[in-house]
């Protein structure tokens, strides 16, 4: 890290232990409803994040008539999943386009087997209701807490950039979404960069505002993404899996009201913030062409650009584009 970013308060490595050690402690490896395990089926370790994978598949009854097990490990951020898939305590889970970045940098040996866009607008810079700040030119010599190398770290750089401001003109303190959003609050940092459904969550319970979307600064790219280890043993289960992703994602918009009711009773937050972070965005299964590679090299050239990475990434190899995404 050079010295524009001097004044972040926690070390990187402080901070991945600190990141792993959340993950870890509240990971609960579980297996699916209704299936045992039984001796000789394979058995998929599938990260996931708060409102994520599983609360998809499980209110769109995708996990049906599966032929292997699922053990679930639930992270708060993308920052800990990555660490459980560079330590091979998960074989895959979803992350975003800014912390495989950082994955990848690590040497974390994994691959985007999937991919989707949406919405950028939930993934957002947010302040107090009362705040006086109006836009990100605003943040210059404010504190701003977000996970280290998240999407909500990634908006953050791109909305002072956009403004001409550098790195160094905002105070990064790295937190997790529970601690982040309690300094907020408490009014002991400025602002609070993060991502759905910590966004809609905070606006419908007002104990925040967007003050800068991610809408027009990043391109809505996010990844089910697997070690290379899980691709070489498990391919036919990651296909699997992959599959009911994608059919589960279609489902949900054909039945929002649906969906949107079960996934606040599985994630534990408001119906109304449920049903607001799922309709603006959009979520939609794409191919992983020409055009997805060329964004994700956009963020990592942006953060070689910013020095978040020291050497540049050519980002080609780190997709895995025979694994179909048909609905």
């Amino acid at each position: 890290m050079n010295r524009n970013t001097s004044r972040i308060r926690m070390s990187h490595n402080s901070s991945r232990r600190q990141l792993l050690a959340q993950g870890t402690a509240i990971a609960a490896a579980v297996a699916l409803p209704g299936v045992a395990f039984a001796q000789g089926r394979p058995v998929l370790k599938a990260g996931d994040q708060k409102g994520g994978l599983r609360a998809l598949l499980e209110a769109a009854g995708g996990l049906e008539g599966l032929s292997y097990d699922i053990q679930w490990s639930e992270f708060p951020a993308a920052a800990p999943l990555a660490e459980a898939l560079n330590a091979a305590a998960v074989d895959s889970g979803p992350i975003g386009d800014a912390p495989l970045i950082f994955a990848l940098a690590a040497g974390t040996r994994v691959k985007a087997i999937g991919a989707n866009r949406s919405d950028s607008y939930g993934t957002a810079v947010l302040v107090r209701p009362d705040s006086p700040l109006k836009t990100a030119a605003d943040l210059k010599g404010k504190s701003v807490a977000t996970n280290r190398g998240s999407i909500g770290h990634y908006v953050t750089l791109k909305a002072i950039t956009s403004t001409g401001l550098k790195p160094e003109d905002v105070n990064l303190r790295f937190l997790a979404p529970a601690d982040a959003k309690l300094a907020l609050t408490q009014g002991s940092v400025d602002a609070w960069a993060t991502w759905e459904p910590y966004t809609a969550l905070a606006e419908v319970s007002k104990h925040a505002r967007v003050l800068v979307s991610g809408r027009g600064l990043l391109p809505g790219l996010s990844y089910l993404a697997a070690t290379d280890s899980a691709i070489a043993s498990k391919r036919p289960v990651l296909q699997d899996f992959l599959q009911r992703v994608v059919k589960a994602q279609l489902w949900s918009y054909r039945n929002v009201d649906a969906y949107s009711a079960a996934l606040a009773r599985i994630i534990g937050i408001p119906p109304e913030a449920a049903k607001l972070q799922f309709e603006r965005r959009q979520q939609k299964w794409v191919a992983i062409d020409a055009q997805v590679i060329a964004d994700q090299q956009g963020t990592a050239d942006f953060y070689r650009q910013v020095g978040l990475i020291r050497q540049p990434l050519d980002v080609k190899g780190t997709f895995d584009t025979s694994f179909g995404v048909a609905g």
